[in-house]
């Protein structure tokens, strides 16, 4: 190998990675590069499906500005009528954790937390953290031509 292709190699390899590292920063900038994502299911208060609205929308204000990937809220819309969830991505645990610290910190989401306590809007919440399965996230649907 001479010297014009081992340059021509080594610059072949500086663009395929510096390639990988602009799609995977672009993909986080649009939130789709995620490792971890918190799922929340919620008991709600029946009762209050207005009151939890209120509560879910104002995380769609402050999940994305304390660093978390708001997947969605789902709100119960035909059988169980007290279940609720909440989908927040991160592309690491310590992403998590950095989340969790400008959460504390950020003064709509105390309010937000504390209206959702003192009004019992929400009577349990469990948290699972799940990873996707690769090759399985956001696949478009396709028709089979069957009418």
């Amino acid at each position: 190998m001479n010297r014009r292709e081992l340059l021509k190699g080594m610059t072949a390899a500086y663009a395929a990675v510096a390639l990988e590292t602009e799609d995977r920063s672009t993909n986080k900038e649009r939130g789709t590069f995620v490792t971890i994502t918190c799922v929340i299911r919620y008991q709600i208060d029946p009762y209050q499906r207005d009151a939890f609205k209120t509560y879910a929308q104002a995380w769609g204000r402050i999940i994305p500005r304390c660093g978390g990937h708001l997947v969605g809220y789902f709100m119960p819309y035909e059988g169980t009528n007290d279940v609720a969830w909440g989908l927040i991505a991160f592309d690491s645990l310590t992403s998590y954790e950095k989340y969790r610290e400008r959460l504390k910190a950020d003064p709509e989401a105390r309010a937000n937390f504390a209206m959702a306590q003192s009004n019992k809007v929400i009577i349990r919440e469990e948290r699972n953290f799940v990873e996707v399965v690769e090759d399985t996230f956001e696949l478009e649907a396709k028709p089979s031509g069957r009418t």
